[in-house]
């Protein structure tokens, strides 16, 4: 059998079947149940912190290492948002049963300082936890130099929360 004869085959089998469904008859279709209205991804801008306090680092951190990939800047993000609150986060594995979730996808600027904060997943339980992870993300800036990176100069973190309204980033889980 050569190669035109077995595509010519291989053809008919395949488009046989969307030719048979487009000869029938169209049903009716079945009526939909109403779908619940599911919260579409809010993108918020969180302000970024006053020009005074850029790419200083928070009282008592050290200064932040240069960064060249997306996870040493995920990592070391991480590790800064748990040294510059060491009163708000557990580094105890999460719970089984968390308070909420809450994503945040944070813009940097060159030397690593806050430029945007978007709110990818707000939290569903617990409305205040959401500035409480936004103001942990600024208290923990500057996050590294990424000008060896390349852009765009963003990292997303989860943070998981417990009944007691501490979090834990996920990087670190």
């Amino acid at each position: 059998m050569s190669a035109v004869d077995r595509f010519k085959r291989a053809a008919r089998w395949l488009i046989g079947p969307v030719l048979a469904g487009c000869s029938a008859a169209p049903r009716a279709p079945a009526p939909a149940p109403a779908p619940a209205p599911s919260p579409a991804p809010v993108m918020a801008a969180a302000p970024a912190p006053s020009p005074a306090s850029k790419a200083r680092p928070a009282q008592g951190m050290p200064a932040p290492r240069a960064v060249r990939t997306n996870d040493e800047l995920r990592r070391q993000a991480a590790e800064r948002l748990v040294m510059a609150n060491p009163d708000l986060t557990y580094m105890t594995p999460a719970p089984a049963h968390l308070l909420t979730l809450v994503v945040l996808d944070v813009e940097v600027k060159a030397d690593g300082s806050v430029r945007r904060i978007n709110v990818v997943r707000p939290p569903r339980f617990g409305p205040e936890t959401l500035q409480l992870a936004i103001d942990a993300v600024n208290r923990a800036a500057p996050f590294g130099d990424v000008r060896r990176m390349p852009e765009p100069w963003r990292f997303t973190e989860t943070f998981l929360f417990d009944e007691d309204r501490r979090f834990k980033p996920r990087s670190l889980d």
